[in-house]
């Protein structure tokens, strides 16, 4: 059982290698996605505060589920960037503190899809139930329910720690890793695995089928003449971006599958750098569109965006004229 185990971490390690990338162009690739996610992180950040600055955002539940969404895709999108940079920079951790990092990341990855579902029931009981809709979707009620997701969320993060213990750490010479800290090299047995993929196969097979009930109750709703036809054609344009949104977030799970499937037909220097490619397209770029499609097309979320964006510049500005004047 050990030999298996150690030929499935070798594997999956050299599958994901970042070393045989000259310096040059570890440089370059480190500084372009450096750049890349510092700038979306700032305006992630931005719109955070922006939610929380004014108390009908922070009093509406619809807010109160952004705000959950932008918290948990800005946390991954940091992790995600710090374990870019460590494996760049050729930096090695323990298991127990690569363990904890992936651990926190699954957790803020997994909160997503979830929360759009709860996004979704509440656009829906908008639509179909206007009267109840302040009965129903109270600020007490969306509480509890982001409480319920990130306990789910929680409770299957523990499940993997668990599923971790059935490898024999006990056999490792130390627990310094041997090559930088990923997703891939902590399923280290091949119940984690299976169960990874069992899960998120039921994970986003619940939520797609959530999203999309909610969007045929939308347009049953719309066609029926006490239904309010705009607020009916904006629910079920959300919808379709949650369900736009549900389709990315399933992409960043493909992410591991893709590379190791990629590893066996091209060669590591090639797969090192379409390591880059997926990075940017399949990791960074979902967790970038909650705030640029929620944050420009809300009309009361929008000029207050703008204007704290516009602060900052005028801030970044002012502090580099004072910086070349000294």
């Amino acid at each position: 059982k050990g030999e298996k185990s150690f030929k499935r971490l070798s594997e999956m390690s050299n599958a994901t290698q970042l070393f045989g990338l000259g310096f040059l162009e570890r440089v370059m690739l480190s500084t372009l996605t450096t750049v890349a996610c510092y700038f979306f992180l700032c305006i992630n950040v931005i719109l955070l505060f922006t939610l929380r600055s004014k108390l009908v955002f922070r009093e509406t539940s619809r807010y109160i589920l952004l705000y959950n969404l932008l918290f948990a895709d800005t946390v991954q999108m940091a992790l995600s960037q710090l374990l870019y940079i460590l494996s760049a920079c050729r930096i090695m951790l323990t298991y127990p503190v690569c363990g904890f990092l992936v651990m926190i990341a699954n957790l803020t990855n997994e909160v997503s899809p979830l929360t759009l579902v709860v996004m979704s029931v509440e656009r829906y009981v908008a639509v179909c139930y206007p009267l109840r809709h302040a009965a129903i979707i109270t600020v007490r009620n969306t509480g509890v329910a982001i409480l319920l997701v990130w306990t789910f969320c929680s409770l299957n993060v523990l499940t993997r720690v668990v599923l971790l213990l059935e490898f024999p750490f006990e056999e490792l010479e130390s627990l310094q890793m041997k090559d930088f800290c990923g997703t891939l090299v902590m399923f280290l047995g091949p119940l984690s695995d299976d169960y990874d993929r069992a899960y998120t196969c039921f994970v986003f097979l619940s939520a797609s089928v959530a999203i999309i009930c909610s969007y045929i109750g939308v347009i049953i709703a719309a066609r029926s003449a006490s239904t309010d036809k705009v607020s009916a054609h904006r629910a079920r344009n959300t919808l379709l971006l949650h369900l736009l949104q549900l389709g990315l977030s399933l992409s960043s799970t493909m992410h591991n599958s893709l590379l190791i499937a990629v590893s066996k037909i091209v060669t590591r220097t090639v797969l090192l750098r379409l390591l880059n490619v997926f990075y940017v397209s399949i990791i960074i770029l979902p967790r970038c569109l909650s705030a640029l499609i929620y944050g420009l097309r809300d009309k009361t979320i929008r000029p207050i965006l703008l204007y704290h964006l516009c602060c900052c510049l005028k801030l970044t500005v002012v502090s580099a004229n004072a910086g070349d004047t000294d």
